[in-house]
Order: C-alpha cells, then structure tokens, then sequence
C-alpha cells in the first residue's frame, strides 16, 4: 500500500471517530432534554 493511501486512510478513521464523537453527544444532550421534558410534565400532572 503507498503512503498516500495510508495516509488517507488514517485521515479517514480520524474523521469517523470524530464524527462518531459528536454523534454521540447529541444522542446524550437529546436524551437528557427529553427526560427533563418527561420530569416537567409528570409535575404538572401531579398538581
């Protein structure tokens, strides 16, 4: 394989996790919007 594949390839990987990174912090921020929404209603219900 020739550096310039490797090197694409490496840039490449880079690019995945970083890209996998903030995937994942939109699912956690998403998840803790939503579960707040849940707790705000449920103490409307209860009044």
């Amino acid at each position: 394989m020739s550096e310039k594949s490797k090197m694409r390839r490496a840039k490449k990987a880079a690019m995945q996790e970083k890209e996998g990174k903030n995937v994942m912090k939109w699912l956690i921020v998403t998840m803790v919007v939503l579960t707040l929404a849940v707790i705000g209603y449920a103490m409307v219900l209860m009044q």
